[in-house]
């Protein structure tokens, strides 16, 4: 999509540091952190909401790299969530998880 702005960043036309990249997955800081650690990861293909993957095996690698994420920034034991915005309540019309935390008992939200 031309004016998607994670399709411009998965075809670096605007510049980003990626915490992990693949042939098919980004994963990228937030501009706007919730928490600590908080992650995008997202497919480079252009997806534009949840209810439109057609890709069950898509999916898999993205939860496959959010669980690589979340022991790679050491978040095993210490509380995290992952969140997916559809519907229209996201502000990015891109397909992408939020990997976000700590969140543990001795972590104060």
């Amino acid at each position: 999509m031309d004016d998607c702005i994670f399709c411009k960043i998965a075809n670096k036309e605007i510049p980003k540091e990626f915490t992990y990249e693949d042939e098919e997955v980004m994963v990228f800081p937030d501009l706007h952190p919730a928490k600590p650690i908080h992650l995008l990861i997202a497919p480079k293909k252009h997806i534009a909401d949840f209810l439109d993957v057609d890709d069950p095996a898509l999916m898999g690698r993205l939860w496959q790299t959010a669980q690589r994420m979340a022991k790679t920034q050491g978040l095993t034991g210490k509380g995290f969530r992952i969140l997916v915005n559809s519907g229209g309540a996201q502000i990015v019309p891109h397909l992408h998880l939020h990997l976000m935390g700590p969140f543990g008992k001795a972590v104060k939200d």
